[in-house]
């Protein structure tokens, strides 16, 4: 009869520390391999390098375009920014001016330019 009793007794005294394992091994794994987890933080190097880049580019965009902004200033607008607005927008030409159609340019150029020193490219 002790048999029974004394493995009662002893899977009390070991459920505890049994459960207290479980808890600490879920937390660590999670610690581990969780969304926030250490194995997680190549993703975030990864995803912070991508959004440093958009921000980059967007910030270069808010550049021109707060430079296009104060070249329209009512104050003091540029005349040949003012007449490109026109030109475009409205379609306007003088009788006497002919008209050559650009395509855009490209963000870079596709050569680089000369040296101004000695010519060379």
């Amino acid at each position: 009869m002790a048999g029974p009793r004394n493995a009662l007794h002893l899977l009390r005294s070991v459920a505890g520390p049994a459960a207290a394992l479980l808890v600490i091994g879920f937390f660590g794994g999670y610690a581990l391999v969780g969304p926030n987890g250490v194995l997680a933080l190549g993703d975030y190097r990864r995803a912070l390098a991508a959004r440093e880049a958009e921000l980059a580019r967007v910030e270069e965009q808010r550049r021109i375009i707060a430079n296009r902004v104060a070249l329209l200033d009512p104050k003091k607008a540029n005349p040949d920014m003012a007449d490109e607005l026109i030109r475009k927008e409205l379609g306007l030409v003088h009788p006497d001016e002919i008209i050559i159609p650009m395509d855009e340019l490209p963000d870079a150029p596709s050569t680089p330019a000369p040296d101004a020193t000695t010519g060379a490219r």
